[in-house]
């Protein structure tokens, strides 16, 4: 990582610029034109970064490295056949640089071709010192393949050299849960312990199996040694209190979570949390209260919205509940599961106009669920607007051909405007599929005799 603020750093970029100001010639070594190259591109300044490596190679045309640094900008440039062609001819000339061999692996993954970028890494191995950082690399080019089996060998290879890898070791726990391999996951981090027994990590990610496979206790137990080797360890704070609150001690979690409140900025989840907790305790107002608190913090979290209006929802208090969905909808017009709410408090304040408008959006939000298109179905057919409701079949009819209730709706609604002969043709593709139910002829009677 470049350290912008060091002495040298700022020495070879103030010559740049000036030389660049006076447009005469300055001389910089190989490793001031890295340094610039590399200082330019790290806060966003593309163009100077190129500039500087076109003068460096004019100063250094034949130096290995400013070459690598020019296929770099190409990589970055999406210009792939470039790069590939100046790394071959490079490779003619150094023939065992490993930075060479990187940056050809590096393009054959980006093209897809991860079998090519295996071959040239394993290649690679033959000479080169950096075992570990090769293997992770290998295993990396697996994992875009989804092969856990060849991924796990080589993520296993850099923790065996080096167990506190911890890159390596995320990787290695992620194929073990692909592959469902939780004694092996816990094998492994055990042996990190014991090797190490202030590994907050290593007792994070062990908490985190137990966890998954339902042993709360020894979770629990994990969470707390990764939280005594680093008491700002939020995550394990967090999954922690989860736990807690799972086992129904909603004091504890309560404690943990406000533990998480202490150590970093107040967040919208954590709040809400907190609130889940009080309500639970029954303690309503202050559960209220965090509820509250989570959407001043943070307006967009739709989550802590839909848990203040369920909150109002469960007290019956539906105009109230309506109060804060107008208010949440304003912020997050596009919210599916805001607009389910919007069904739920209209149909209980008897708005049924609301509720069939609030079904269109869902869907025309993207909402294709059965439940979503069949009830707004049946809405507009309540009202007796037959055409909004045929307009919605038809789209039910596009998500689920195989539904015979959508085609005697349909027929129903046809039969309603006069329209026979679409009529006769829903109610025959209906009886091909299965027979109307009991709700669909209480709607259209005249179904009987067809």
């Amino acid at each position: 990582m470049i350290d912008n603020n060091s002495e040298e750093i700022k020495n070879s970029i103030n010559r740049f610029n000036q030389m660049l100001k006076t447009n005469l010639v300055y001389f910089f070594d190989v490793k001031e034109f890295q340094i610039i190259t590399d200082y330019y591109l790290s806060i966003g300044e593309v163009q100077l970064s190129k500039k500087a490596l076109y003068m460096g190679l004019i100063q250094h045309p034949k130096n290995i490295d400013l070459l690598l640094l020019k296929i770099e900008h190409l990589i970055l440039d999406n210009r792939l056949k470039s790069a590939r062609e100046m790394l071959n001819d490079l490779n003619l000339i150094h023939p065992f640089n490993e930075d060479i061999y990187i940056q050809k692996a590096s393009i054959e993954s980006k093209l897809g071709n991860h079998i090519d970028s295996i071959n040239l890494l394993i290649e690679l191995l033959d000479f080169t010192n950096e075992l570990t950082e090769v293997w992770n690399l290998i295993g990396m080019e697996y994992l875009l393949m989804e092969d856990y089996y060849n991924a796990e060998y080589f993520f296993k290879n850099c923790i065996i050299e080096n167990l506190e890898d911890y890159p390596s070791l995320y990787n290695l726990l992620y194929c073990y849960e692909q592959m469902n391999l939780n004694k092996k996951a816990i094998k492994v981090l055990k042996k990190i312990i014991k090797f190490n027994p202030y590994s907050e990590i290593a007792w994070h990610q062990l908490g985190c199996i137990y966890s998954k496979i339902n042993q709360t206790e020894k979770a629990i137990s994990c969470f707390d040694y990764a939280i005594l080797c680093d008491k700002n360890l939020i995550s394990s704070y967090i999954e922690k209190a989860k736990l807690l609150e799972f086992k129904g001690q909603f004091i504890k979690a309560i404690e943990n979570y406000k533990s998480v409140l202490s150590l970093n900025d107040p967040s919208a989840f954590i709040y809400a949390k907190i609130g889940e907790c009080y309500i639970k305790l029954s303690s309503k107002k202050k559960g209220l209260y965090y509820f509250l608190k989570a959407i001043h913090i943070e307006p967009n979290c739709e989550k802590s919205w839909i848990k203040l209006i369920d909150y109002f929802i469960n007290l019956k208090n539906f105009k109230k509940a309506r109060f804060y969905l107008h208010k949440s909808l304003k912020i997050n017009p596009d919210c599916i599961e805001l607009w389910e709410k919007s069904v739920e408090i209209n149909k209980n304040l008897k708005l049924k106009k609301n509720v069939t408008l609030s079904y269109e959006t869902m869907i025309d939000l993207g909402d294709s669920r059965w439940s979503t298109l069949i009830s707004c179905i049946d809405e507009w057919i309540i009202q007796k607007n037959w055409k909004k409701a045929i307009e919605i079949g038809l789209k039910a009819k596009l998500h689920f051909p195989n539904k015979s209730e959508i085609f005697y709706k349909l027929a129903g609604c046809y039969m309603k405007l006069g329209q026979n002969l679409k009529s006769n043709n829903s109610i025959k593709t209906g009886k091909k599929i299965g027979l109307p139910n009991f709700k669909t002829i209480k709607m259209f009677p005249e179904l009987k005799t067809k």
